[in-house]
């Protein structure tokens, strides 16, 4: 074994001046973890080291798994929660021909115990990202090295990792570094003796394991606190006793997080998912508590695996726990909203770490003053700008008078908005509702009463044919026609009646159809999918199609309608009129949501009484701000904007030369920047813009959107493609590996 001793590091990283201090006056590691309570020290700064190795492990793909968030910026990550975080070595294996899988992983710990060592001597916070848990060999080893006294472990594990190399049923060193840390290797591991005492080491989180790596473990006097234990008792409970477990009499403590502990549903990304884990957000939120009220000395955590992940959820969720573990007892570092959101909320969306207060035309502001330019625009709700004072005074005025009667009555506003919107769009009627999803529930309905009742489709047959890729909204009857995995695992069963082609393929629609067909729903582009535009007359063939085959063609324009390609409507460019559209978003004005289901006469003539209806969908409130927001976008002409300034915006984008682009695509002021995934991911990109004063949001990991307000203007077009511009060139000029 290699002997641990002082070891100089980066210049570039500097310990802050209270550890600068404390070392002048001779503490020792131990009396810099005591140096104060960790409510009131100021956190150390962290040093990162990866451990790129899933030799111990039975698959290796977590070998990529350090360089993969080495890539994503994970320090800048940290960053942005107010720690102060650089990368120090991403250690790799350096196996000899023929050489034992052993002695390859004892040496990467080895050298994995020396950096560790040398990190806590010089006043940092280590943050080991693994590679197998095999690595936790050399991390605690080197923290016992440095503390010099008994230090503390929380095991966070699904498994026990309890095994020696005579009990363990597979031989891998992954399954055994719990025995080695305290001693029961037999001599044949990575540790010559017990770094850890059993009375200061718990388990937590475990669900799959093999009695005898439990009848060890019990042997020696270490607590174990299975998932059923905290499924009975509460997390936070558990880890507060688990916490006074390892503190006791140790000159602190760490925590080692195997990414399993984690029901698969969060955290996709590991190499062995076992069901019924723990939630991600509460294991973050409970660690949080946990180092409020001690700071831990070291963080480990292991088995990530990129090539398992969905969306980067365990990307993101390994940035969450180490921000929460790493983040002291400082809560100030997180603004109080984000706090209060991340307690209160369900974890159904992941925002980008800033807080808007305010809004005005194309430009957003957070609560430290700084200014951005929006290119997100709700997804199109904020078509108008933020703020458009002609939309205000219609919602004040209308407020002030009358907000909501429900449709049992007649109201004043509701009639001349309707009458508007069925001008403008070429439409017959329309039905209000509040949300997109709403619509696209309507237009499915009157699709299939249609069919029934006028196309003369046997009762309970109805099918409505749909495109792989598709968002329509997040119903259950909608998630059923998904082809995304993500919007409908979990979820089922589904309605019956739903069938996809492939976008853009009329042949395949071609086939689809048959007697029972009742429509066909599809988006003029494909937004969440990525904006995808499809093949020059594809819409106007399908339109010919349907009518040929008696099959309703309805438009889904929530994202694409008024005004967002450059026309009025999507539908426009080809010169179609379809027989049932969905808008929404913009007809909101930024400060409502107003949708609408619009039809001919018979399709929209199959409703009765009774057989449809919203409380909310046509109330006053939304139809004055509806009326004002059509009357806005036609007197200032954001159509013809939008078709000016997107070829302006497109043409910008196309000219930038980067080999992490693989296309752009678009129409109007809806555009997207495919982004290679071999080369970097597009939340990265999209981090690079947020910090050149730019907020937009990828699309399923690849794309970027690009999407401002239509009354942005040309400069501010320019701004955001010199920012995309400068964005990727750092990225190139960085590790674009990830």
């Amino acid at each position: 074994m290699a002997k641990l001793g002082r070891f100089a590091h980066p210049a570039t990283d500097r310990p802050n001046a209270g550890t600068r201090l404390a070392l002048k006056r001779g503490m020792n590691a131990r009396d810099l973890f005591h140096a104060a309570p960790a409510a009131a020290q100021q956190a150390r700064p962290v040093r990162i080291l990866g451990v790129a190795s899933g030799l111990g492990a039975e698959h290796s793909g977590t070998a990529d798994g350090p360089a993969r968030l080495r890539g994503e910026r994970l320090e800048s990550r940290l960053g942005q929660v107010g720690l102060t975080a650089a990368w120090g070595e991403l250690l790799y294996p350096d196996p000899a021909p023929d050489e034992p899988v052993t002695e390859v992983v004892c040496r990467l710990c080895d050298r994995l115990a020396t950096e560790v060592a040398a990190a806590v001597r010089a006043g940092f916070t280590p943050l080991v990202l693994g590679g197998d848990h095999s690595c936790a060999m050399g991390t605690w080893r080197g923290i016992a090295a440095a503390a010099r006294a008994p230090v503390g472990l929380l095991w966070i594990d699904a498994h026990l990792d309890a095994h020696t190399p005579q009990t363990s049923h597979t031989g891998r060193l992954h399954g055994m570094p719990l025995a080695a840390l305290l001693g029961q290797g037999g001599g044949t591991l990575c540790v010559e003796r017990a770094v850890l005492a059993p009375e200061h080491v718990c388990v937590v989180g475990a669900r799959s394991f093999e009695p005898e790596e439990a009848a060890l473990l019990a042997a020696l006097g270490v607590r174990v606190y299975p998932m059923a234990e905290i499924d009975r008792r509460g997390l936070e409970p558990v880890l507060r006793e688990a916490l006074a477990r390892v503190r006791r009499g140790t000159a602190g403590y760490g925590v080692s997080i195997d990414l399993d502990v984690v029901d698969p549903a969060d955290a996709p990304g590991v190499t062995t998912p076992v069901a019924g884990g723990l939630r991600g957000e509460a294991l973050a939120q409970a660690l949080a508590a946990v180092a409020r009220a001690a700071a831990p000395i070291a963080v480990e955590i292991v088995e990530y695996d990129p090539h398992c992940d969905r969306g980067e959820a365990t990307a993101r969720l390994v940035e969450r726990l180490a921000a929460a573990l790493l983040g002291g007892g400082d809560e100030g570092r997180t603004p109080l909203a984000i706090a209060l959101e991340r307690r209160y909320s369900a974890a159904n969306y992941d925002p980008a770490p800033i807080v808007l207060v305010r809004g005005e035309g194309a430009y957003l502001w957070d609560e430290t003053g700084r200014r951005y330019l929006d290119f997100m625009s709700a997804y199109s709700a904020v078509s108008l700008g933020h703020a458009h004072p002609r939309i205000l005074n219609a919602l004040i005025g209308q407020a002030s008078r009358l907000a909501v009667t429900s449709r049992a009555f007649y109201n004043d506003r509701l009639p001349a908005f309707l009458a508007r919107l069925c001008r403008v769009t070429g439409m017959d009627r329309a039905l209000p509702v509040n949300t997109g999803l709403e619509a696209v529930e309507t237009a499915l309905k009157a699709a299939r009463k249609w069919a029934y009742t006028v196309k003369g489709v046997p009762d309970g047959c109805a099918e409505i044919i749909a495109c792989e890729g598709n968002f329509h909204g997040r119903s259950i009857a909608i998630v059923g026609m998904s082809s995304e995995p993500q919007y409908r695992a979990g979820f089922g069963p589904f309605p019956p009646g739903f069938r996809l082609v492939p976008y853009g393929d009329l042949a395949a629609l071609e086939r689809a159809i048959g007697p029972h067909t009742a429509a066909f729903l599809v988006e003029p582009i494909q937004g969440e999918r990525g904006i995808v535009v499809p093949p020059a007359g594809y819409l106007a063939a399908c339109a010919r199609l349907c009518r040929e085959r008696n099959v309703l063609l309805i438009a889904d324009e929530v994202q694409t309608g008024l005004g967002r390609t450059g026309s009025l409507l999507a539908c426009d460019h080809e010169g179609v009129r379809p027989d049932g559209l969905v808008l929404g978003k913009a007809l909101g004005g930024g400060v409502l949501p107003v949708s609408a289901f619009l039809a001919r006469e018979d399709v929209m003539a199959v409703f009765r009484p009774g057989d449809h209806g919203s409380t909310f969908g046509g109330n006053p409130l939304a139809a004055a701000v509806g009326l004002e927001t059509l009357n806005v976008l036609l007197e200032e002409r954001l159509p013809d904007r939008a078709a000016e300034l997107g070829a302006r915006l497109l043409a910008g984008l196309r000219s930038i030369r980067s080999r992490l682009v693989r296309e752009v695509r678009g129409k109007g002021l809806l555009a997207g920047v495919e982004i290679e995934p071999g080369l970097a991911s597009a939340r990265r990109v999209v981090e690079g813009l947020r910090a050149r004063g730019v907020l937009s949001k990828e699309t399923h990991g690849t794309v970027v959107r690009f999407a401002p307000p239509l009354v942005i203007e040309a400069a501010e077009i320019d701004q955001a493609v010199a920012a995309l511009r400068a964005a990727l060139e750092e990225i190139e000029n960085g590790n674009v590996t990830s």
